[in-house]
């Protein structure tokens, strides 16, 4: 037990040590340092450490206290699909741009059931899940890939957010007209998952794109959380990934089991009425952290309407992450639509993704989620409160805070040492400084785009304060940061002292 724990300190240092030496090089090489790839490390049996729910229970941290900054990639296809030099290559990019958390499915969302890997495995034994097809020695059946990517991922300093199963071999009809999952054999594959990887470093995320829509699916999940619990021992998170506009808290928030909760507020581009719902969740009680598990992703067609809507971009993604997380988020997912599915063009296409994935893994919005995450863990994350209230309404509330794509929002620290607020446009618009203590303030603007931060003013207390944007009338968002002067915070974007 000792040593167990001296291993994890010891890989958390590294992890952090490794962590921010990613996010320096980012600093320092900004958008080209993206583009350069990672070589992975030899293959070690290295410990990531244990993740838990914080004391105030609206964050994640490290097991021994330090916050942990959920930023995902869906590479929900990874384990049916890549070969071993294509996922070193992945996960090379993604660890390089600051990721934390590759989502993944073991049981493919593409007929991951009957269609087999890119070795010629199956995950099933004639599709029983009480029976993971294995065999002996290594290299040699489907979970030995599955344990090949997340342990090259875990060397990277990337937890692995595992996904059991998609939703549809627990809800649809895929077998002799009914799921493959029962509430015996997810009981049954849950354990066996859960012993296979207790040690490694994982977050379960039950569901798979499905909602609950009955008693008996409701039954499934819980057998297979349970089961999870029983094989892990407790050492791994859970959470569930619902379907588009939906989130965990609707059908699990008071089950003990569930850790955190996991939105997907879907590939729309609007505020109102889908990224608003963050906000719900983090207002639940019993209070839980909550994580948007798949926004927009970048390029992607907008609410799956590309003949009208088009398709989404880098400004899309961002203005998802900065909703999400001055909302109360803990984290963000990012995706991207030829990612997930790891298409090329030996591949059918689903939904017109508009490039190989090799090529999607360096798109704008993918490079930039590192400046967001930069941004929180600048300042003390752990106090961190979401408040509109920050904002001064306009006369006409449209303008400001906004609605739709021009919505503004604001989050601060709840001892008034700092605030931010993320303007997606460029309107003059005017903030509440008795939300924030202080005699004097520092105030700044931070690019999204970039990750550069510039002092914009300093000035002393007052009531409110007007400001405006770099690029007014422009549809640049910016994020004012507004310091208390005697904290002597660093720039926005760069390391606490």
């Amino acid at each position: 037990m000792v040593a167990g724990r001296a291993q994890r300190v010891v890989g958390q240092l590294l992890l952090v040590v490794w962590g921010w030496s990613v996010c320096w090089a980012m600093a320092a090489g900004r958008s080209s340092a993206a583009d350069e790839v990672v070589i992975l490390p030899p293959p070690t049996s290295r410990l990531l450490p244990r993740l838990k729910v914080s004391a105030n229970h609206h964050f994640l941290v490290y097991e021994n206290g330090p916050p942990f900054f959920y930023l995902g990639d869906t590479a929900w296809e990874i384990f049916h699909r890549l070969k071993r030099e294509e996922v070193d290559h992945y996960l090379s990019v993604r660890a390089k741009q600051g990721f934390t958390v590759i989502q993944a499915v073991a049981i493919g969302e593409f007929d991951g059931h009957t269609a087999p890997n890119a070795y010629g495995f199956l995950p099933l034994t004639d599709l029983d899940p009480a029976r993971p097809a294995t065999k002996e020695g290594p290299n040699n059946d489907y979970w030995d890939h599955v344990d090949y990517v997340v342990e090259r991922a875990n060397n990277a300093g990337l937890y692995v957010g595992l996904l059991p199963t998609w939703g549809r071999y627990w809800h649809d009809k895929v077998h002799n007209d009914k799921p493959l999952f029962n509430r015996e054999n997810a009981a049954q594959y849950g354990r066996w998952l859960g012993q296979r990887y207790k040690d490694r470093g994982v977050i379960w995320i039950l569901g798979g794109d499905r909602n609950i829509d009955n008693d008996e699916q409701k039954e499934i999940i819980h057998a297979m959380a349970l089961g999870l619990r029983q094989g892990d021992g407790g050492n791994h998170l859970i959470t569930f990934h619902p379907s588009g506009g939906q989130g965990s808290a609707k059908w699990f928030q008071k089950d003990d089991w569930m850790d955190f909760n996991l939105r997907q507020n879907g590939h729309t581009i609007e505020y109102t009425g889908r990224y608003d719902q963050t906000r719900a969740d983090y207002d639940r009680t019993p209070p839980k952290p909550v994580i948007d598990g798949e926004p927009i992703y970048e390029d992607h067609p907008v609410a799956f309407n590309a003949k009208n809507l088009g398709h989404s971009i880098a400004a899309d993604v961002r203005r998802a992450a900065y909703w999400d997380l001055f909302s109360g988020a803990c984290g963000h997912t990012y995706g991207n639509h030829a990612v997930w599915q790891m298409w090329q063009a030996d591949r059918p296409p689903i939904n017109n993704p508009l490039m190989p994935w090799t090529a999607a893994l360096n798109q704008p919005g993918a490079k930039q989620m590192i400046f967001a995450r930069q941004l929180l863990e600048s300042r003390p994350i752990l106090s961190r409160i979401p408040d509109d209230g920050l904002i001064v309404d306009a006369e006409v509330k449209t303008e400001i805070p906004g609605a739709g794509t021009r919505r503004f929002v604001a989050t601060r620290d709840s001892h008034g040492t700092y605030g931010m607020v993320y303007v997606p446009v460029g309107r003059t618009f005017q903030v509440h400084l008795d939300k924030l203590k202080g005699a004097r303030f520092v105030a700044w603007w931070y690019n999204p785009r970039d990750g550069h931060a510039t002092i914009c003013d300093e000035f002393a207390a007052d009531k409110a304060k007007e400001f405006t944007p770099p690029t007014p009338g422009e549809a640049l968002d910016w994020v004012l940061v507004i310091d208390d002067a005697a904290q002597k915070y660093p720039p926005p974007g760069t390391l606490l002292p």
